[in-house]
């Protein structure tokens, strides 16, 4: 179990058609691993008990893509048949499978890059820390992904509709938030077009670039 004493399950939501892509986002190359297999890696590395990958669009062959991952004891892949219909049917799919064994529950976005188990344990040790039933990494003031429930609000994440989200969540308890600022910069883009991929990895050529050249320094 995670040092929170209460478990949390992860809703890794990765169904999309990536129709502004114009190619399975989730299998897109990013420094010798897929795009999706990259978020996987920090989600099962981190302090969540349980990782629930959703997927839909072309969900055999990006299965294929994860072989080597499969058999990880943390993780369980499903499969939304629904998922056209919208993000909510993907939350409501996942969170079926999260049962009466997990008080809280992670949403975690599939194709955004940058997120790290560090991060994830940031907002699971904040959120903990605070009492609060809902929680979300904020950037500069500005509520972003991952975020995270209490049990107490699984009725209305069941009653989402539609391509909106938890959003109407945050709307409704602003008071019931923690938001959580991350303690080093955080790229918190999602990848959705050909020109959001590319520009992803020129930043990632960047770093790598300046970090060599300090090494060498």
């Amino acid at each position: 179990m995670n040092p929170y004493g209460e478990k949390v399950a992860g809703i890794l939501l990765a169904a999309g058609a990536s129709t502004r892509m114009g190619a399975i986002k989730q299998l897109l190359p990013i420094e010798g691993e897929t795009l999706l297999g990259r978020v996987i890696g920090e989600a099962l590395s981190s302090d969540l008990d349980k990782v629930i990958l959703v997927l839909g669009y072309e969900a055999n062959e990006i299965r294929k893509s994860l072989a080597n991952v499969l058999a990880h004891p943390k993780l369980k892949v499903i499969e939304n048949k629904r998922y056209r219909e919208g993000i909510s049917t993907s939350i409501i799919a996942g969170l079926s499978k999260v049962g009466d064994a997990y008080p809280h529950v992670m949403i975690l976005l599939g194709d955004m890059p940058a997120i790290t188990s560090a991060l994830i344990n940031l907002l699971l040790r904040r959120f903990f820390d605070s009492r609060l039933p809902i929680g979300a990494i904020s950037i500069k003031g500005e509520r972003s992904h991952p975020v995270i429930f209490s049990r107490i609000f699984y009725p209305e994440l069941n009653a989402l509709r539609g391509d909106i989200g938890a959003r109407a969540l945050f709307e409704k308890y602003p008071d019931r938030v923690c938001f959580v600022e991350p303690e080093q910069y955080f790229d918190d883009r999602d990848i959705d077009t050909p020109d959001d991929y590319l520009e992803f990895r020129s930043t990632l050529s960047c770093q790598t670039t300046k970090i060599d050249n300090n090494e060498h320094q």
